[in-house]
C-alpha cells in the first residue's frame, strides 16, 4: 500500500531528519522513526531539498495538470486517428 504525502508533510519530514541527523543520530534510525525508507528519503531530498513548501506545492499542481493535459492530447490524437481512417479507409 503506497501512502501519499503532502509537499507540506515531506517538507517537514525532511527539515525533521535533517535536524535529527544534526543531533547524532543516524539516518537508519531517523527514516525509521519517520516511517519512511531510506531510498524514500533520498528521493524525496533529491525532488524537495532546495524547494520552499509554497514551491513544492506549485509543482505539484504542475505535475498534476501536465498529467491531465498529456491524457487529452492523447485523446484527441486517438479520436483525429480514428476520423482520419473513417474518411480514408483505403490510405
Amino acid at each position: 500500500m503506497k501512502k501519499k504525502h503532502t509537499a507540506e508533510q515531506i517538507m517537514g519530514k525532511l527539515r525533521e531528519a535533517e535536524l535529527e541527523v544534526a543531533r547524532g543520530r543516524t539516518l537508519a534510525e531517523v527514516v525509521r522513526k519517520l516511517g519512511i525508507t531510506e531510498q524514500t528519503y533520498y528521493r524525496w531530498r533529491k525532488e524537495y531539498g532546495g524547494l520552499r513548501t509554497d514551491q513544492a506545492r506549485r509543482m505539484k499542481e504542475f505535475e498534476r495538470e501536465n498529467g491531465r493535459l498529456k491524457k487529452l492530447v492523447a485523446d484527441l490524437s486517438l479520436d483525429n486517428a480514428i476520423l482520419k481512417e473513417a474518411a480514408y479507409p483505403n490510405s
